[in-house]
């Protein structure tokens, strides 16, 4: 089995002047202890796990693992998408909402560990604007946050997003969106239009409590004019799990759908934000289109 570490060497919360240097030699020993002979490299910034994920891939590598948080895994799974090439996660970031929804340990060691002692299965793909994800994209207040947070140079973690949560919570406002799915379209002042592959964003916020990576389709979770208040009422919804048994949000399972409004339209894939000067965003499903060790 030909075997591909790529490795982000700043994902994390603390961020040690040898941690690339760490986290190459823990990958070489943990994989040869596995009897496995693998090539192990280390990004050298945003886009360049892409590029080493093409070339594993040109190689022929059968395992490409992702040491990183949702963006790096984001890119190397982006390359892999359509193949036949497996992808595995040693989660490094600030939320790891895949790695969470796939079981996937946090500790380097084990999760490098469990990728070769689990079989292969294969796992949905969201696409929105031309932009692949694997976990979950939107419009409306996770984007807006996915910029903040990505504008915003402190220390990475969940802390700092409820910072960031808690002080744009009532600064940010709804634009009008509309929602086509088929031949209906829906018009929307929606506080956030949330496309979930996944069910959770990470660090344990379930968005789309019966989202499932394997079935086909995607949760459109739509959160219509609470104020701020209910929206504060209903965080200890987020981490129970429960909800969608708020009043204020809908859930529809979806294979294709256009959210339209005024350009630019903020959006984000798997916590990356985007600015589109297109006034639609096309969002679809690929069944089963990557293979995962998890």
């Amino acid at each position: 089995m030909r075997v591909s570490v790529i490795i982000n060497p700043i994902a994390g919360l603390f961020r040690r002047p040898d941690q690339g240097a760490r986290r190459v030699a823990q990958a070489g020993a943990v994989l040869a202890a596995a009897g496995v002979e693998a090539d192990v490299r280390l990004t050298e910034g945003p886009g360049h796990a892409r590029v080493l994920a093409a070339d594993a891939a040109a190689r022929g590598t059968d395992l490409v693992y992702a040491w990183g948080g949702d963006g790096t895994v984001n890119e190397v799974g982006s390359v892999l998408a359509f193949g036949q090439a497996a992808l595995a996660i040693v989660p490094a970031g600030s939320g790891n909402g895949l790695a969470r929804a796939l079981g996937i340990p946090r500790e380097p060691g084990a999760a490098l560990r469990h990728a070769l002692r689990v079989p292969e299965r294969r796992i949905d793909v969201g696409e929105i604007a031309g932009r692949i994800f694997f976990n979950v994209a939107g419009v409306g207040f996770d984007a807006h946050i996915a910029s903040e947070f990505t504008r915003d140079h402190g220390r990475r973690g969940f802390r700092r997003y409820v910072r960031i949560v808690t002080r744009e919570l009532f600064a940010y406002r709804p634009r009008p969106r509309r929602v086509a799915i088929e031949a209906i379209v829906t018009e929307h002042h929606a506080f956030m239009l949330t496309v979930a592959n996944g069910p959770q964003w990470g660090n344990g916020a379930i968005v789309a409590p019966g989202a499932l990576l394997d079935d086909g389709l995607l949760d459109l979770v739509t959160v219509e004019g609470p104020s701020r208040l209910q929206l504060m009422a209903n965080v200890p919804r987020l981490f129970a799990g429960t909800l969608d048994r708020s009043r204020a949000v809908t859930i529809r399972k979806i294979a294709e759908a256009r959210i339209s409004g005024d350009a630019p339209l903020l959006f984000h894939f798997d916590g990356e934000p985007v600015v589109s000067s297109e006034p639609d965003l096309l969002v679809r499903v690929h069944p089963r289109a990557l293979v995962v060790r998890a």
